[in-house]
């Protein structure tokens, strides 16, 4: 096998050549399995500068550093996610079991080396930016500010250098980016540690300096202080002016109405 992937690596001769190698390893292996990180030294070697490479590199770091162990934790949710399985301990009382990611904590250092190489390198691919936040919230669990600040990052960087953005070769509009954010913000949101939602808060304000009409990110906040703060009061400020700009904005109509009963209960 070892001599095998010496004369692949030493067949290709460019940066196609190595990635097509690196594909039909990780296909037989996986993406950190026996064979795969010869390849990639070979193709940083010859191609320091080469994103893809960058972004297998990246690859590789993450998944051999990541496990999951199984451990309980309280309540029917952990980090927005059901539990793995559920025990009755000898009171008759349910614990619950979840699946949590840990990392070894210098092979993620050295995965995001690669990918923040690999955005200096080539800053208006939104693919990589999106590696590197997901990522992060993978590691961080709980408190995802590095995160967060990536994200945030990512949105002052789409409004102050107004970039081409790609990603896996295929150009991307603003709709595209802004849908992007949106899921990452939905990411915060579900995690449901305070940490969670005032990311997702500060997330959401930062995309309102530049769009301040956006319904999408003015429910955002109405959410986080309805389901968060439990403040129904400014909750139902922020619904109200969204109704303002889209009087048919669906979130806001629908939340309104839930606070309407609690209310009035």
């Amino acid at each position: 096998m070892a001599a095998l992937l010496v004369a692949v690596c030493a067949l290709a001769q460019t940066p196609q050549e190595f990635k097509a190698a690196y594909d039909r390893q990780v296909a037989a292996v996986g993406n950190s399995g026996l064979g795969v990180k010869g390849i990639l030294e070979s193709w940083n070697a010859a191609f320091p500068d080469d994103t893809t490479m960058l972004e297998c590199c990246f690859t590789y770091f993450l998944t051999k550093g990541r496990e999951v162990v199984i451990e309980p934790r309280a309540g029917k949710k952990y980090l927005g996610k059901a539990p793995a399985f559920t025990f009755k301990d000898t009171t008759g009382t349910d614990v619950f079991f979840y699946e949590i990611p840990v990392y070894d904590d210098a092979l993620f250092t050295r995965s995001q080396e690669c990918i923040t190489r690999a955005i200096k390198l080539a800053p208006d691919n939104l693919g990589y930016r999106f590696d590197e936040v997901a990522a992060l919230l993978d590691y961080e669990r709980e408190s995802p500010d590095m995160a967060a600040a990536a994200l945030i990052e990512t949105i002052e960087y789409n409004y102050n250098a107004k970039p081409s953005w790609n990603a896996s070769g295929g150009i991307l509009s603003q709709e595209d980016f802004r849908q992007g954010i949106m899921e990452y913000c939905y990411m915060f949101f579900q995690l449901g540690t305070p940490s969670g939602y005032e990311n997702f808060k500060l997330i959401s304000e930062t995309m309102l300096r530049y769009e301040p009409k956006d319904t999408g990110f003015i429910d955002n906040i109405g959410a986080y202080w309805q389901i968060y703060k439990k403040d129904y009061k400014k909750a139902t400020k922020f619904y109200k002016k969204a109704l303002k700009i889209n009087p048919e904005d669906y979130p806001a109509l629908t939340n309104l109405r839930i606070i309407n009963k609690i209310t009035k209960k």
